[in-house]
């Protein structure tokens, strides 16, 4: 009589990156992980612009070996303008769900000079967190003046998850 199988656990990593310019567009508003940054130059893009919730989304993805952002929810396509990446995100979550994936963390390097996301961090990582159904962390990194990004011309995120299935 064979011996029974025991079930395997998977784990996969994932690395997502985004970023998007500042906008001049008064009526755009700043959203980070989900959080309007009230009073913020806001970035320009096909959705919200939320780099984090982007890149936290491609890196998930990625994981699963299920594309990225691009592929699900495309920049041509007018049914994504002005979308909200924490719904994007949700939905991506129910993709890799259904290919029997699980999220164990994810974890962002943000790379910007300006907002401070100290003051908005819990927020954002609370809003990640309870969306991934598992830990996500956000690092401010500053750029120190070099590049575009250190002369203030935009945001980028960097994203790291970690998924495991069991199979």
């Amino acid at each position: 009589m064979p011996e029974p199988t025991a079930a395997r656990t998977q784990i996969r990593v994932g690395q997502g990156f985004d970023i998007h310019p500042f906008s001049d567009d008064p009526d755009r508003k700043l959203m980070l992980g989900g959080v309007h940054f009230e009073g913020e130059r806001a970035l320009h893009g096909h959705s919200d612009a939320d780099v984090i919730a982007h890149a936290v989304t491609d890196a998930l993805l990625g994981a699963a070996g299920l594309g990225d952002i691009g592929s699900h929810f495309p920049d041509t396509d007018p049914n994504f303008a002005g979308a909200d990446s924490i719904e994007l995100l949700r939905a991506a979550m129910a993709d890799i769900a259904a290919a029997g994936w699980r999220a164990m963390n994810v974890d962002c390097s943000v790379v910007l000079e300006a907002p401070k996301l100290a003051p908005q961090r819990e927020a954002m990582q609370r809003r990640l967190t309870d969306v991934v159904g598992a830990p996500v962390t956000i690092k401010g990194k500053r750029a120190e003046g070099l590049g575009s990004l250190g002369r203030s011309e935009g945001i980028a995120c960097w994203a790291v998850a970690l998924l495991e299935s069991s199979v």
